[in-house]
């Protein structure tokens, strides 16, 4: 379908046309995106990269242009397994995503290129994540919610800004000398994040996809990990995006618990970030009713609902792929009491078909 659009002559210089991302256009997507005020850090191309390098997902990322200009943008990737069933999302492993246009004939061109695109690959359903709906008449799952607030960089003013039990929480981790460190690899950030999720009962990622993460966004990309007398208690890996600051993949030791290090982590971000010039602390998305939606709240981040819409195809009702779900209570129980060693090797089998 797209194909013959790249090659179907345009009949007006004013009408819009749909193309596959390539890599020569990268550079031109990613200009649009840094400009575009509906996209967001997870629309830049080098998430096709880490999709289908690091995770084998296969990318379909369109764009519309309009008189030689790139209009709109639209990432999508088909995640396909027998367990999990196949679907087509705009982005899997993302917390946003869906078309980002700056004209209503992109949008309109993009959705009906995204849909088309759907029908043809047989998918169960196309999901779209982003902070406002593009589709009232879709359905539309209300299970998860992001965070965001801003920071001011003065650090005496952010610190009186989060709630006061949760203050008294950064300041035990600071009267237990933890220290926070700018990592240039990648080795510390990952052993807190997969003790923390193995944990958790959640499949670990591969390590190429952190890999691929971090040469594809350089320095915004960026690894800070927080030790206590020399030892690594709390890791996170940070996006960079305009004048906001994502941590998005972290996790903490046992000994992140006592020391109160998730807690110092998060501080020492928010106040390593502020001092950068950056101006909103985006915290992610989580799920309603879980520890890590309370978590967030307790720091003074009201939650803001995270729009999930979905096209269905050949499923007849929305999805329930996630941890709250009842039948994967077991496998969650059986991944926490499964050795590191263990979860490292089978984690990036089902990881990959989990975002």
């Amino acid at each position: 379908m797209m194909t013959h659009m790249d090659t179907q002559p345009a009949q007006s210089m004013h009408q819009v046309q749909v193309h596959r991302l390539s890599l020569a256009e990268e550079g031109r997507w990613d200009a649009f995106v840094h400009t575009c005020p509906e996209a967001s850090f997870f629309h830049r191309a080098g998430w096709q990269r880490a999709l289908s390098e690091g995770l084998g997902h296969k990318t379909h990322y369109l764009y519309a242009e309009q008189d030689g200009a790139i209009t709109g943008v639209y990432p999508l990737a088909e995640v396909k397994s027998r367990l999990f069933g196949h679907r087509l999302v705009s982005t899997p492993f993302c917390v946003y995503g869906g078309i980002a246009a700056i004209t209503p004939e992109a949008h309109q061109a993009l959705d009906r290129a995204g849909t088309t695109l759907a029908e043809e690959l047989g998918v169960d359903y196309l999901e779209l994540r982003s902070l406002r709906r593009q589709h009232p008449d879709w359905p539309c799952k209300d299970l998860y919610y992001t965070f965001r607030k801003p920071i001011s960089g003065d650090e005496d003013a952010d610190m009186k800004a989060i709630p006061r039990k949760q203050r008294a929480m950064v300041r035990k981790g600071i009267d237990a000398g933890l220290k926070a460190e700018i990592d240039g690899g990648i080795a510390r950030f990952l052993h807190a994040y997969e003790s923390s999720v193995r944990n958790l009962g959640t499949p670990i990622f591969p390590r190429r996809y952190f890999e691929i993460l971090k040469q594809e966004f350089g320095e915004d990309c960026e690894l800070m990990a927080i030790t206590h007398e020399g030892q690594t208690v709390a890791g996170v890996m940070s996006f960079y995006f305009r004048d906001e600051v994502l941590p998005y993949y972290g996790g903490g030791t046992e000994a992140a618990r006592e020391l109160k290090g998730n807690d110092f982590l998060y501080w020492a971000l928010m106040r390593h970030a502020g001092i950068k010039g950056v101006r909103l602390f985006d915290y992610g998305r989580s799920k309603a009713g879980t520890g890590a939606f309370s978590f967030k709240k307790n720091w003074g981040f009201d939650p803001q609902p995270l729009y999930h819409e979905f096209y269905l195809v050949k499923a007849k009702e929305m999805p329930d792929l996630n941890p709250l779900n009842p039948k994967y209570r077991l496998f969650i129980a059986a991944w926490q009491r499964m050795p590191l060693w263990l979860a490292r090797l089978v984690g990036p089998y089902f990881s990959r078909y989990l975002g």
